[in-house]
């Protein structure tokens, strides 16, 4: 049975508060000099908010931000500009073979990967509503996923992650303890996508990703799930960076024990 439990903002405070005094020394500065890197694994469902608590997460901890749904997209986009048919999957797996990439982490507003293809990154075009289409195809495939999931794994020599996706907690990283499964009912999914100008049917889209062979979206073991409906991202970023904070704090303590 998973060790999944859920908790409110007010359960958060309470444990905030428990651990307040070994916080002291948690600051962001701090925070990205533990070793070995910590990985915060944030996973769920179409338009539930990942990406935005993702930022977030990473901006008040001082960690880089990991967008593997860009990664997966920027193959989508390649596959595109190379006419690979993203319905043949042993065509998808060769360009993704084939194709020439490099890792590199950019400063900003926060720190964040961007996986290069021949030394450039396609930022606009592979949000586009062609790419957009593509990436379900690709992001279905076996090898494409196993290439992925290497290449993610490859960030952590850039430090303390956030990543977030669809696997990260189950497949990607199932060895982390800061695990987060993040969700919203259907109709408050469905608006955040009308608001975005993206007409999608997310049940389907919910339904293929559950559903698919290699790596399927699920509640990782020991997540802690996070049903944000109603909440702002402030709020619901706040839950993860404090249940983040306790375990820190927790880790901390048992190791001044043991010290």
């Amino acid at each position: 049975m998973k060790n999944v439990f859920r908790f409110s903002s007010c359960q958060a405070v309470k444990r905030s508060r428990h651990s307040r005094a070994a916080l002291e020394n948690l600051k962001p500065d701090n925070l990205t000099t533990l070793k070995p890197p910590i990985v915060i694994a944030i996973d769920g469902t179409s338009a539930s908010g990942k990406s935005t608590n993702a930022r977030l997460v990473a901006k008040a901890l001082g960690y880089v931000y990991v967008d593997t749904g860009a990664m997966y997209r920027t193959l989508a986009w390649h596959c595109l500009q190379k006419r690979v048919d993203v319905n043949d999957a042993k065509a998808v797996a060769a360009a993704c073979r084939a194709w020439k990439t490099k890792l590199v982490c950019v400063d900003g507003e926060f720190r964040q990967t961007r996986l290069l293809v021949n030394s450039y990154y396609p930022d606009k075009e592979i949000r586009t509503a062609e790419t957009s289409a593509a990436v379900p195809h690709v992001a279905a495939v076996p090898k494409v996923r196993d290439w992925m999931k290497k290449k993610q794994r490859e960030c952590l020599q850039f430090g303390n992650l956030v990543m977030e996706g669809r696997d990260i907690g189950s497949n990607v990283f199932p060895e982390t303890d800061f695990k987060f499964y993040m969700d919203a009912a259907l109709a408050e999914r469905t608006k955040r996508r009308a608001a975005d100008g993206v007409r999608e049917d997310l049940a389907k889209r919910d339904q293929r990703d559950s559903q698919r062979a290699a790596a399927p979206l699920m509640v990782p073991l020991g997540a802690t799930v996070i049903n944000n409906s109603g909440q702002t991202p402030a709020q619901s970023s706040g839950l993860i960076i404090a249940e983040v904070r306790r375990k820190l704090a927790a880790r901390a303590k048992a190791a001044a024990r043991h010290g």
